[in-house]
């Protein structure tokens, strides 16, 4: 019997089968190759058809390949039948089929702004090894950004060294750290490396798994807090990325800053590849103007 991988995300692909793309003149995508994941978004006439979203491998390209079919698979589309391609993300460049690469930062707030709509204009990208703070304007094009320091700590990937450490799928971790009677201070350290030493401690003297756990996103919520800060966080706010489904983290930061995030209608983790799309919508626009 194949051992749990307490660490490992759900991955999914979804397409909209009342949308009829045969003939359409707009079909676009974006591929965001993360650190830690990569998604595929396909768009028809500026509406959401398709997606996917999987685990990074270690080869970029192979990885940009593999979301792309995931999120073509039974809708009858080909690669050929898709008119321009924007590759974002870590590994944007290794994109073979891309037309053209954008950073991540560009695309989050873009996709950002279609996802919770033009008023948003603080986006927190929590990505698998970093964490982006993004200001933007009604279009959705960048006009600040920060971003913390190439640590796993305040990131997806130190929370799946957390749930491994603690044999708990990192999908319970949320609900699993306010199951806990009263909150108990952070963990004190940043490194996700020292941080699980501290709470290997924890646990010897006799803490409860919820109680490390909700100690632990206490100090991940405060670390992302202190990077929002340095940009100033106005309304709306919003939050992409993998942590954004982690409501231990979210209500922590919200509870912190003192302010609500928007609540997305899409998976928070697509936002990347959603702005890759629609940049690639308007990329082919103007191409074919200038015919």
């Amino acid at each position: 019997m194949a051992e749990k991988e307490y660490w490992r995300w759900k991955e999914y692909n979804w397409h909209d089968e009342n949308i009829d793309w045969k003939g359409s003149e707009n079909i676009t995508a974006g591929v965001d190759v993360g650190s830690v994941s990569s998604q595929t978004v396909i768009m028809v006439n500026g509406e959401l058809y398709a997606f996917s979203n999987a685990r990074t491998g270690s080869d970029s390209p192979d990885s940009a390949r593999h979301v792309m079919n995931w999120a073509l698979e039974d809708t009858g589309m080909t690669l050929n039948d898709i008119h321009y391609i924007v590759g974002t993300g870590y590994g944007r460049v290794n994109v073979p089929f891309a037309n053209r690469a954008i950073t991540e930062i560009a695309c989050h707030a873009r996709g950002g702004n279609f996802m919770y709509g033009p008023t948003v204009r603080t986006i927190l990208d929590m990505g698998g090894q970093d964490c982006k703070a993004i200001r933007c304007d009604a279009r959705g094009k960048v006009t600040n950004f920060l971003m913390n320091d190439k640590c796993a700590a305040g990131t997806g990937r130190g929370m799946e060294v957390f749930a491994d450490l603690l044999s708990v799928s990192v999908e319970d971790v949320g609900d699993m750290s306010f199951q806990v009677e009263e909150e108990p201070p952070p963990v004190s350290s940043t490194c996700v490396v020292f941080a699980k030493s501290e709470a290997s401690a924890l646990l010897r003297k006799g803490w409860s798994k919820e109680r490390v756990l909700a100690a632990y996103c206490s100090a991940m919520a405060h670390r992302v807090v202190t990077l929002l800060e340095r940009i100033g966080v106005e309304k709306d706010f919003a939050i992409t990325g993998g942590i954004a489904k982690n409501i231990g983290v979210v209500k922590r930061l919200e509870d912190e800053l003192g302010i609500e995030s928007l609540k997305a209608k899409y998976d928070t983790q697509i936002a990347g590849a959603l702005g890759g799309a629609l940049f690639a919508k308007t990329l082919l626009e103007k191409g074919r103007k200038k015919r």
